[in-house]
């Protein structure tokens, strides 16, 4: 039943998720807006990573999601750097 769940209901989801944040993404009317729907790009990629991870009973896909979660906050912090730079 989870399995059926995650594949049938939570996935979808999640890709919706993505494609809503892609379409923010393309009309961001400025950096920043674009910059928080790439993160939110990330974190859905993120649990789509650990719905799979739980679905298929692997547990590789966490490493990769903890990898990906820590380039998302380096280029956010990396961001946030830039900006208090440039004002």
């Amino acid at each position: 039943m989870a399995a059926f769940l995650l594949d049938f209901v939570a996935l979808p989801i999640l890709m919706l998720a993505i494609v809503l944040s892609f379409v923010r993404l393309l009309r961001g009317p400025n950096t920043a807006d674009r910059v928080v729907a790439l993160d939110l790009m990330t974190t859905i990629g993120i649990g789509v990573l650990a719905a799979l991870a739980i679905s298929t009973d692997q547990s590789v896909a966490l490493d990769v999601a903890i990898v990906l979660a820590l380039l998302a906050f380096l280029g956010t912090v990396a961001f946030a750097a830039y900006v208090e730079r440039r004002s």
